[in-house]
């Protein structure tokens, strides 16, 4: 018999252990699941539903809705809630346990008002963008069966940095940008300020907070003409040196080629570090952005499913 229940403390290592065995391409670790998941503001026990059998964990599925703002300015989103992981280990695979657990999950948010399940984009702590439907079939069905639906399909792109060089290209471009009056350098202390209000305010809430949170500014590159127009960094999520990411060039200014010198600027800076690869888990394959890395080098390496449930 197996029972679904509320997170208690002690499940924090089966869960992990049952997590590594059911989804071996992408395991977790004890550091990952405390800092990303019970150490998380929004974190609810109650959202957080465990299948026990025998007393061994055998399967979860987490759900989650704001209890503090991601950002300043920010508000709880208050008709939202995400899904971001559940998972059954393979032996109590087939027998309707994924369903009562997302099921359990989805009751847990539309008890509290929720309208709007995301699977499974989650800021600022997603395991994966969405379903990866290559990898997890059966799950990719599960959230299809339940009335999920795509919204869009971003995809991981990787690029090995093992004898990379900068292109002339990114030079020549380089030079007529500065010779326009622009500046590429790591930010001061006293321009961070500036630089998080740009990237929450242009772009995404959540990458001002990454760079908020971000202790290396020469990991960070910016392109300034009297105010900052762009910028590039790395290591910026779980400290992980490899992940490129946020970037972003103000709306005015693309195709200009700003992105394309900061891009090769910072790679240029992770190979200075001894760094073999850069990564990064999400972006459009055809968008401008998804063609700039294209032509840097980069390959997708995986695709994922951003799917929400409306009720």
């Amino acid at each position: 018999m197996v029972t679904v229940r509320a997170f208690a403390s002690g499940d924090e290592n089966p869960l992990v252990d049952a997590w590594s065995r059911s989804m071996p391409a992408d395991p977790a670790t004890s550091g990952w699941f405390r800092d990303c998941v019970l150490l998380d503001p929004n974190f609810d026990p109650h959202g957080l539903r465990v299948a026990v059998a025998r007393d061994r964990v055998v399967g979860c599925a987490y759900a989650v809705r704001r209890r503090v703002p991601l950002a300043p300015g920010t508000d709880l989103e208050p008709d939202t809630g995400w899904i971001p992981f559940f998972f059954v280990v393979p032996e109590h695979r087939a027998g309707g346990l994924g369903r009562r657990l997302v099921e359990g999950a989805l009751a847990f948010l539309e008890g509290h008002s929720r309208t709007k399940v995301d699977f499974s984009s989650y800021t600022p702590n997603y395991v994966l963008p969405g379903a990866d439907a290559e990898l997890y079939p059966d799950g990719y069905r599960l959230l299809q069966g339940l009335g999920f639906r795509t919204l869009y399909s971003p995809v991981a792109m990787d690029r090995t940095l093992v004898g990379y060089q900068a292109p002339p290209e990114a030079h020549t471009l380089r030079a007529e940008r500065e010779a326009e009056g622009y500046t590429f350098r790591s930010p001061t202390t006293g321009e961070l300020p500036e630089l998080i209000r740009f990237a929450a305010d242009v772009f995404n809430p959540d990458w001002g907070e990454a760079i908020r949170r971000h202790r290396d500014p020469e990991r960070i590159i910016i392109a300034k003409k009297d105010h900052i127009v762009a910028f590039a960094l790395y290591a910026a999520y779980r400290g992980i040196p490899e992940r490129f990411g946020p970037f972003g060039v103000g709306p005015g200014l693309r195709g200009t080629g700003l992105g394309n010198i900061l891009l090769h600027l910072t790679m240029t800076r992770m190979r200075a570090e001894g760094l073999h690869s850069s990564w990064f888990l999400w972006t459009g394959e055809t968008s401008p952005a998804g063609r700039l890395y294209t032509k840097a080098g980069y390959e997708v390496t995986r695709r994922f499913h951003v799917m929400r449930r409306q009720a």
